[in-house]
Formats: C-alpha cells, sequence, structure tokens
C-alpha cells in the first residue's frame, strides 16, 4: 500500500508534457536508429541518433515520430539527413570521436 501511495505522488510530480516529450523522442528514436544503424555498429549508431534528435525541433521530432512501427519512408530518411547534415549534429558527433553520418 504504502509503495502504491509513494508511486502516486511520483506520478503526481510529472510534468505531463514533459513525459508526453519523452514519449515523441523515445518513439522517434525508434525511427531513426535503424536507418542511422545503416551504416555504424550499434553503439555509434545510439550516439548518431542522439545527437540527431539533440539537434531536431519538436515539430520534426513529432514527424519522426508518425514512422513508429513502420520502416522509415523517404521523406523520414530525407528529414533525417537533414537533420544530420547540421553543424550542430556534426559538432555533437565529433565529439563522440564520429565522423559524418552517411545516411
Amino acid at each position: 500500500m504504502r509503495a502504491a501511495v509513494l508511486a502516486l505522488l511520483f506520478l503526481a510530480a510529472c510534468d505531463p508534457q514533459e513525459l508526453a516529450d519523452k514519449a515523441v523522442r523515445r518513439a522517434a528514436e525508434t525511427v531513426v536508429l535503424p536507418v542511422v544503424g545503416r551504416n555504424l555498429a550499434a553503439g555509434p549508431a545510439q550516439t548518431a541518433t542522439a545527437c540527431v534528435l539533440d539537434a531536431a525541433s519538436p515539430a520534426e521530432q513529432q514527424a519522426l515520430a508518425r514512422d513508429l512501427g513502420v520502416e522509415a519512408g523517404t521523406l523520414t530518411e530525407q528529414t533525417i539527413r537533414g537533420i544530420a547534415a547540421r553543424p550542430n549534429v556534426a559538432a555533437c558527433l565529433a565529439a563522440a570521436g564520429l565522423g559524418p553520418v552517411g545516411i
């Protein structure tokens, strides 16, 4: 019972918008990772995916998340390529010891 009360208090303290943003990012990650992973090993692909998602706007993350559960289409791949080409993504990749992501 005590655990249930603590869980409810924890959930009540959570910001619904923050939870929604995290859910969208996780969904977008499941779309971006396989595309990026075509050219990178698993570890570097995770890092590159994080760099791409960090640079994506909320609207871009939502657009990417729409492909959840299906293979990324041409438009989604184009969106990922466009985000990956940004200077802040290149800086993020370089900081992680990675080169440009070929998508």
